[in-house]
């Protein structure tokens, strides 16, 4: 997993950040995007695509990802995934995860097939990059788990819904609620469903 980082150090890059998101399916919440530079020699952890690990698996990873390597968050609201759509707020939570990194990256490695309009530094974009790039794969697990962190407290303003359990995804337990007890706050306007 890490022959793009080698490849990009043996070119004379030092700053690689990896940057992927968490949260682009749901019904409601966030989309929450991470940027991380990888900076130890090797993980004492499993890292690799969030989706491929236990939860347990996932929050090891995240305790030693946050302890070890230079890590940014960013997160797009409900509002602003309502008024720009889910691409456009994508790419501003990952832009936001970026800037917060402590330093400036040298090039940025974004999962999936699209760029990041705008992007001051270079990137290069690599589908299934969570599966085959160990920084990006360090960023699935950060978004993924301070997602997952959210919407656990918002299980708590909105515990009809089961947000701990379903994380605003389109299970049918939560399309029912939604039918039963109508639309909150967090859920995305522009991603009403037919019935819903």
């Amino acid at each position: 997993m890490e022959s793009f980082e080698q490849h990009l150090k043996q070119r004379g890059f030092r700053a690689i950040v990896g940057v992927d998101e968490a949260g682009r399916g749901p019904l409601a919440g966030p989309v929450v995007a991470a940027a991380v530079q990888v900076l130890p020699a090797r993980f004492k952890v499993e890292v690799r695509d969030s989706k491929r690990l236990s939860p347990r698996k996932r929050e090891q990873a995240y305790e030693e990802i946050l302890s070890t390597c230079l890590v940014g968050v960013g997160q797009a609201s409900v509002e602003e995934i309502d008024e720009l759509n889910i691409l456009q707020a994508t790419f501003l939570a990952m832009k936001r995860a970026l800037q917060s990194l402590p330093v400036e990256p040298e090039i940025c490695l974004v999962d999936g097939p699209l760029a990041i309009p705008d992007l001051p530094w270079p990137q290069k974009s690599i589908v299934k990059g969570d599966q085959l790039c160990l920084s990006i794969a360090a960023a699935s697990i950060v978004a993924k788990v301070e997602r997952d962190r959210i919407m656990d407290h918002y299980h708590g303003l909105y515990p009809e819904y089961n947000f701990g359990k379903n994380k605003g995804y389109a299970t049918k337990e939560h399309r029912e609620a939604i039918e039963k007890a109508g639309r909150c706050p967090l859920h995305r306007e522009s991603f009403r469903c037919a019935g819903l």
